[in-house]
């Protein structure tokens, strides 16, 4: 009789960086919704936010702008579209042209002084030097692990982004 052992890992899970990198991001959504309801998610947030910056931008430019692949951003436009909080303008090479609608511009409007507060909530157990330095280390882990766009084609969707 053949047993199978399973290996013991070297990190306990509760230390283990890919385990706290999705109870950071949940920590993270739990408190998006507490403050901001579930009538939008994070992911839609960044969409609108990006398309504020930048109205008329492509769905592709949109798409890296908000690091998701171009099926998943067509997805959340055509949601935001049937909301009422974009509009998809068709350009030509059936690309689209994304600005946010008086209705998404309003959503904003009434999101935008709850952010800084939602952060300082998320962040507020931590020291200010720490602040600082954790959002430092964020920005550069994530920098560190964007692949360069011709290398994004072969990155999987990421269903889980909350589209």
């Amino acid at each position: 009789m053949t047993t199978l052992s399973t290996p013991i890992s070297p990190i306990p899970l509760q230390a283990e960086p890919g385990h706290l990198i999705r109870r950071a991001h949940q920590l993270a959504v739990g408190t998006f919704a507490k403050t901001h309801g579930k009538q939008i998610t994070p992911v839609q947030y960044a969409v609108l936010r990006a398309l504020q910056d930048t109205p008329g931008m492509d769905q592709v430019t949109l798409a890296d702008r908000v690091a998701l692949d171009t099926s998943t951003t067509a997805d959340i436009a055509a949601r935001l579209d049937a909301k009422g909080w974009i509009v998809r303008e068709l350009l030509p090479r059936r690309q689209r042209a994304l600005r946010l609608t008086p209705e998404g511009e309003a959503v904003l409007v009434e999101m935008l002084p709850l952010v800084a507060p939602m952060y300082a909530q998320l962040l507020g157990a931590l020291e200010p030097a720490e602040r600082e330095e954790f959002l430092r280390l964020l920005r550069k882990f994530v920098h560190l692990n964007t692949p360069a766009p011709e290398d994004q084609a072969d990155t999987p969707d990421d269903a889980s982004n909350g589209a």
